[in-house]
């Protein structure tokens, strides 16, 4: 290794959601998203611009970098395909045909790509570059970034190289999985065929999928139970592939699974049905009883007290309310960078304690993510020079105007593009590249779904509130600071309703359920953050204001985005989303921009047409 100080890149690519991180030392310093400096949704190219912006986050000189570390084997991916394609033959021919050219120019030479980006920014590639294996990366990132010296580990995606879902320890510095389930056999497979059929978008719907499920019944969880899967008391279970089309096809479903619920997939933008409320709810429940077996099996195996979650299935925020409403393991830590892009991280972590041997510092208390604030940040005199060489019109907040004068704006029901800060890693904005509203309104969810983010008015917004007034609000006992628990609604602070079964959903989504309407979901319940003063001052500091001013110590937080367009990077991002927009005002960290004082703007081509259309 070269220098006093050792640097590790990692990297993920080519699948969906690339990123880059660097650690030095083992300390996290920078991490980010390709998407968000290119602008393309899911960006799964080589992350050319997050490497450039780690490097130079870090400082890393030419020959400063030690090591590379790519978040998966590709050799053994490839072999698994082949595999796979071999066995289902003479079937899946189209798609062979389409995905192995791509391997054989691209996904296979990913060491030439390394070298060939780091000379690009003007480094030395070493000569060291690790390929640990997917669902180590996914577990390094989980274990390593917590605050605990052991703990089981619980990883669930669609499928790394065989893998689908793995259960493992960490302890000090070492990493062991110790059972796996593996293609095609996939809880991440399974949720995104349903994301599919509901007319959403595989690798970025099932959010949605997740925010219509509580307006369905679970009318077909027998079924799916009986005829799509054989689950297991370990929550291990098969898949009856006659179902599926992501074996031999280019679709995640077939008609066999059409006709066993009814009829064809709802289009893209045709009107959801009753039918895709009760499949969403269905495979909601069906989703959550096999992570609790899961991580029943993990917590008899490994006799562990806490539990790490990572894997995209882990971003079920209401499965992972449940899992701690359960009360299976004392403490759970879910790595808010938990999808492909922590891939990144962890497989830089996986070299730096696992494979180098480090020691690990922790207390069981706080974690390594700083807050998850690993991206780009900008400086007062760099927004000011923007503003000044376009002509756009701001005023200047002084540090003690600043948290009142936006709290003001709040109560005044205004919503706000907030712009502060490093840039998040993860698909969680936290209060760095936000949009933020009054919790309070009754008109607020759907102004922003409609005017805002050009989105499903059924999605809800998620609740930023003061960590120390979490209890008055929600029945939740842990903090959650990066927006991956669902808790309920106090119930003092909800509404009784009549009986609301045959309303539409449109009639649903317009009732008052709570004091705090416009993060109350159908279901009273809310994706909750808890900010902090040590984890974002900044944020902290508008919501004490607004509790100062209002008695309520909490606010609307929902990511600094349209429909279909990555999270904001740079202030030019920023400002361009929010001429697009009915948004009110923009703050870019000092400055205050309102509406109504902007110059006209005008977009050379319809913008909607490349974003909102996802």
């Amino acid at each position: 290794m070269k220098g006093s100080s050792i640097n590790i890149l990692g990297i993920s690519a080519f699948y969906h959601d690339s990123s880059a991180a660097l650690i030095r030392d083992g300390e996290i310093v920078a991490a980010a998203q390709e998407e968000r400096f290119t602008r393309k949704k899911l960006d799964a190219n080589f992350p050319s611009h997050a490497v450039q912006y780690c490097l130079a986050e870090a400082g890393i000189g030419k020959d400063q970098l030690d090591a590379v570390a790519f978040y998966d084997k590709p050799i053994t991916k490839f072999a698994r395909i082949l595999e796979t394609y071999f066995g289902v033959a003479p079937k899946g021919l189209h798609s062979f045909m389409i995905a192995v050219p791509i391997w054989l120019k691209q996904k296979l030479w990913i060491p030439y790509k390394i070298e060939v980006a780091l000379e690009r920014c003007g480094i030395t590639p070493p000569k060291d570059i690790y390929f640990p294996e997917h669902h180590e990366s996914h577990a390094a990132s989980a274990f390593y970034s917590s605050p605990y010296s052991s703990a089981a580990i619980l990883t669930l995606d669609g499928v790394g190289e065989w893998a689908t879902s793995t259960v493992g320890r960490g302890e000090g510095n070492k990493i062991k999985i110790m059972r796996d389930l593996r293609f095609p056999h996939s809880l991440g497979l399974l949720y995104s065929a349903f994301t599919y059929f509901a007319g959403f978008r595989v690798n970025s719907g099932e959010y949605k999928l997740m925010g219509l499920a509580p307006y369905g019944e679970p009318t077909y969880v027998d079924l799916i139970k009986d005829t799509l899967l054989d689950l297991r008391d370990d929550g291990s279970f098969r898949l009856n592939m006659d179902y599926f089309g992501f074996l031999d096809g280019l679709t995640m479903t077939n008609d066999k699974f059409a006709d066993l619920f009814g009829g064809p997939r709802r289009e893209g933008e045709r009107e959801i049905t009753q039918r895709e409320m009760d499949m969403a709810k269905s495979i909601q429940v069906v989703t959550e009883e096999i992570i609790l077996a899961m991580a029943h099996y993990a917590h008899e195996i490994t006799g562990e007290k806490r539990l790490c979650l990572a894997g995209g299935v882990a971003l079920n925020c209401v499965a992972n309310g449940r899992l701690l409403k359960e009360g299976l393991f004392e403490d759970i830590w879910i790595q808010p960078a938990a999808g492909d892009a922590g891939g990144a991280l962890g497989a830089a972590q996986m070299v730096w304690y696992h494979v180098l041997g480090n020691q690990r510092e922790v207390d069981n208390v706080h974690d390594m993510m700083k807050g998850s604030y690993l991206g780009p940040s900008f400086e007062d005199e760099e927004i000011e020079s923007f503003l000044d060489e376009k002509g756009y019109v701001a005023t200047k907040l002084s540090s003690d105007e600043w948290a009142p004068t936006l709290a003001t704006v709040i109560n005044e029901e205004h919503v706000v593009g907030l712009f502060q800060g490093r840039m998040e890693f993860g698909p969680r904005a936290l209060g760095c590249r936000s949009i933020i509203g009054d919790a309070r309104s009754s008109k607020m969810q759907s102004v922003m779904n409609l005017k805002i983010k050009y989105r499903e008015s059924f999605r809800p917004f998620a609740p930023s509130c003061l960590e120390e007034r979490v209890h008055d609000y929600f029945e939740l006992d842990e903090p959650s600071p990066y927006m991956l628990l669902v808790a309920l609604v106090k119930k003092d602070l909800c509404v009784e309703l009549g009986d609301s079964d045959t309303l539409s959903m449109r009639d649903q989504i317009n009732q008052i359920r709570s004091k705090i309407p416009a993060v109350t979901h159908v279901d009273r319940s809310a994706r909750v953050q808890t900010v902090t003063p040590q984890a974002n001052s900044g944020y902290y500091d508008i919501i004490k204001a607004f509790e100062a001013l209002t008695g309520y110590g909490i606010i609307i937080n929902t990511s600094f985005n349209v429909r279909g367009e990555p999270i904001v990077c740079t202030p030019e991002d920023a400002y361009r989303c929010f001429m697009r927009t009915e948004m009110d005002y923009l703050v870019l960290n000092s400055f205050l921009l309102a509406k109504k004082d902007q110059p006209v703007w005008q977009d050379k081509k319809n913008w909607r047409e490349e974003y909102v259309l996802d």
